[in-house]
């Protein structure tokens, strides 16, 4: 009788760590995929970019939103005086409204269209190529962060896969497409992540109030906004006519899925692995995505696609080889003149 009542196994640290790191890691590569089947017109989506962001916040917003609330209630029982935004993000004003508009709001926007223009394919060298080269520069540029010879090493490897691809793509422009929009859009939507992450670097801010605050702009500024647009008829919108399932689906996988439960196993993963390591894991991301826009998709798979893949994940390992060793450094330096 007694075991009907023992306690549930607890897991170890480890076995957590690792279980975070591989739903992070499926997360990703799904966004992707994804994302591109159901804004690219041609596969049969019934929802526009614009759509898709749409559902994506508000999805995120049904779980963040409550949550933000309770974290500032709890603070105000704590005499805890931090200021919120609306009582609903935890963070000040300026930070969410700042955060808020890089990661919450036009990342979604630009990723998103990126998807109804360019492949999977490009996608998945592009964007995660293109996040450690625009916060390494943005974060010597504000941060000062020092760019070590081992690093610039790492970032040119990264911008000649980009260019294998992006540059390819732009200069077939004239030649008709637009698959160079969607590649711009990719690297865009890449950069305002990476303003995200160095001003959430640059405040000290936690993972899940910073993850609040983004969504809480983004619901109480573009939702409403685009609702009425949509109601309307001044832009094309069809969240009120498609399907409720497909409504469902991107508001439970691109909101819960992307957004919280990706943010809450990615914060898992490096409290586990640390960031260098975590950093390697999701190196991981690019070759996935692709090997399933082959598989799944049925895209093809070109010699300058597979070339930019390579330089891409190559560039983000040296990168991150170069930060274990340049920590090391620091560890060893710390140790000799304490």
């Amino acid at each position: 009788m007694s075991a009907l009542f023992a306690r549930p196994p607890r897991f170890s640290p480890r076995t957590i760590g690792i279980g975070a790191a591989v739903i992070t890691v499926l997360i990703w590569t799904s966004f992707i995929l994804i994302a591109r089947a159901s804004a690219d017109p041609a596969r049969g989506g019934v929802l526009t970019p614009l759509d898709i962001a749409w559902c994506r916040i508000v999805g995120a917003a049904l779980i963040l939103l409550p949550w933000g609330a309770y974290l500032v209630h709890q603070d105000r029982t704590r005499g805890i005086t931090s200021a919120s935004w609306l009582r609903l993000s935890p963070l000040p004003r300026r930070i969410t409204i700042s955060v808020g508009f890089f990661g919450g709001l036009l990342y979604a926007l630009l990723a998103y269209s990126g998807f109804a223009h360019a492949p999977a394919l490009h996608a998945s060298v592009l964007m995660p190529g293109s996040l450690p080269l625009w916060t390494a520069l943005l974060a010597a540029w504000l941060l000062r962060d020092r760019i070590t010879p081992g690093r610039a090493l790492g970032l040119g490897l990264i911008v000649l896969g980009d260019l294998m691809v992006g540059g390819l793509s732009l200069l077939r422009a004239f030649d008709g497409g637009d698959v160079w929009l969607g590649d711009l859009l990719f690297m865009s939507a890449a950069l305002c992540w990476a303003t995200y992450s160095v001003l959430a670097r640059h405040h000290g801010l936690d993972a899940v109030r910073a993850t609040i605050a983004i969504t809480t702009f983004a619901a109480v500024t573009f939702v409403p906004m685009y609702s009425v647009l949509a109601l309307t008829g001044v832009v094309q919108a069809h969240i009120f006519a498609a399907p409720l399932k497909d409504l469902l689906f991107q508001a439970l996988f691109q909101g819960w899925g992307s957004v919280v439960i990706s943010g809450i196993t990615f914060t898992q993963m490096i409290r586990h692995f640390g960031p260098v390591r975590s950093t390697m894991i999701t190196a991981l991301v690019p070759g996935l995505s692709a090997m399933g826009a082959v598989l799944l998709l049925g895209e093809p798979l070109h010699w300058n696609l597979v070339a930019g893949l390579v330089l891409v994940t190559a560039g983000i390992l040296f990168g991150v080889r170069a930060a274990t060793l340049k920590t090391t450094e620091q560890a060893i330096l710390q140790r000799a003149t304490a």
